[in-house]
C-alpha cells in the first residue's frame, strides 16, 4: 500500500478529517487540569483563575504530521459568574484552522458551607474560525486532477458550545455540545460545486468520575473516568477510560499521573492486496505525567497507537504548561481536584 493510502486511512483512524473535527480536537488535554479547553460550563469553575497553554506534535518523522497549539484563560468575576477565552491553531497536512473562543459560564451553588460541594455550572462559548485549505502542491502536473483548483482557499465562520457541569462532593459530571450551529462553506467546492461539504459539524461529548481518597485524609487520592464523544454528520464516536493518581506533598507541591485508553467504536476499511478488505478501530494509549508546584503546574502526555497497521511507531507528544493566580483562601472539603487548587 503506498503512502498516499497510508495517510487515508489514518486521517479516517484518528478522526482527523476536517468533515468530523471542526474546532479544537478533544485529545487528552483534559487530563491535565485542562478542563476549561473542553467543556465551557468549567470556565471559573475552580477556586483559583488559570491559564494553561498547549502543544502537541504528531508523528515527528513524517513531514506535516498533525500539530496543535492552545492558550486559554478562566477566571471567577463575583459569586457566581466565569469568565475565558481561548485561542488555538491546528494543522493537518493541507487543512489548518485558526480560533477564538470567548466563554460566559454560570455556577449555582447549592453547598450549605465549604464542606458540602454541590455546584451546577452553565456555560456558553462564542468561536470565530478560520479554516485553510492549500492544494498548491497538491496536484501533480503531469496527471492534473479537476478537482483540486491549486491555490489557497480560506474561510471564516461563527459558531457557538454549550455545557453543562456538576459537581457534588467526590463526583463530578459534564455535558458539552461543540458546533451548535450548521455552516455552509465553500471552502471545499471545487469549480463544478459537486464537492460538498456536510454542514454539520455538532459533537457531543459526556464525562463523569469520581475521586477516592485513599486512607484516612492521606496524601494518596484516585480518579477513575470516562469520557464518550460522538460526531452526528459522520457518526463516529469514541470512548476513553482514564485513570489518574494524585499525590500531595505538603501544601505546595502535587504529582499526578496516570492511564488513558481510548477505543474508537467504528471501524475504517482498507486493502493492502487489494481484494482482501480489511477493518481496524482506532485505539490510543496515553500515559501522562505532571506536578503542581506552588502557583506552577507541568504536564506531559505520549499516545501511542495500538493498532496492526500504523503509518510510523512514533507517538504524540504533547506538553501543557499552566499558571495559577488570585487564589481565594477557601477550600472545598472534599477530593475534588478540579475545583479545589
Amino acid at each position: 500500500m503506498n503512502l498516499k493510502k497510508y495517510y487515508l486511512l489514518f486521517a479516517l483512524l484518528t478522526s482527523q478529517f476536517i468533515f468530523s473535527q471542526e474546532g479544537i480536537p478533544v485529545y487528552a488535554d483534559y487530563l491535565s487540569d485542562n478542563l476549561y479547553l473542553v467543556h465551557p460550563s468549567m470556565a471559573g469553575a475552580s477556586n483559583a483563575n488559570k491559564i494553561r497553554l498547549t502543544a502537541r506534535k504528531q508523528w515527528f518523522d513524517v513531514d506535516n504530521a498533525p500539530n496543535t497549539q492552545s492558550a486559554n484563560i478562566n477566571f471567577r468575576t463575583g459569586d457566581k459568574v466565569g469568565l475565558g477565552a481561548i485561542i488555538y491553531q491546528d494543522e493537518n497536512g493541507p487543512f489548518s484552522q485558526t480560533g477564538v473562543f470567548a466563554t460566559f459560564a454560570y455556577h449555582l451553588l447549592f453547598s450549605r458551607d465549604r464542606t458540602d460541594l454541590n455546584m451546577l455550572s452553565f456555560g456558553i462559548s462564542g468561536a470565530f474560525i478560520q479554516s485553510n485549505l492549500d492544494t498548491t502542491e497538491f496536484d501533480d502536473p503531469l496527471d492534473p486532477d479537476p478537482a483540486i483548483q491549486g491555490r489557497l482557499q480560506k474561510d471564516g465562520y461563527f459558531n457557538i458550545d454549550v455545557g453543562m457541569s456538576y459537581h457534588y462532593l467526590d463526583w463530578f459530571a459534564h455535558f458539552t455540545v461543540k458546533n451548535i450551529l450548521p455552516t455552509t462553506r465553500g471552502l471545499f467546492d471545487n469549480s463544478n460545486n459537486t464537492i460538498a461539504e456536510p454542514n454539520n459539524q455538532r459533537r457531543y461529548i459526556f464525562s463523569v468520575g469520581y475521586v477516592f481518597g485513599l486512607g484516612n485524609g492521606g496524601p494518596w487520592s484516585l480518579e477513575p473516568s470516562l469520557l464518550y464523544q460522538a460526531t452526528d454528520q459522520t457518526k463516529e464516536s469514541t470512548i476513553d477510560a482514564n485513570l489518574k493518581v494524585y499525590r500531595r506533598f505538603g501544601e505546595l507541591v502535587s504529582l499526578w499521573g496516570g492511564l488513558s485508553y481510548r477505543r474508537s467504536f467504528d471501524g475504517a476499511e482498507f486493502s493492502q492486496t487489494g481484494t482482501e478488505i480489511e477493518s481496524q478501530k482506532l485505539q490510543y494509549i496515553t500515559p501522562f505525567l505532571g506536578i503542581n508546584y506552588k502557583k506552577w503546574m507541568v504536564g506531559y502526555t505520549y499516545s501511542y497507537q495500538s493498532n496492526s497497521v500504523v503509518l510510523t511507531n512514533g507517538g504524540f507528544h504533547q506538553l501543557t504548561l499552566g499558571y495559577d493566580f488570585g487564589k481565594r483562601k477557601e477550600r472545598w472539603n472534599c477530593h475534588c481536584p478540579a475545583v479545589n487548587n
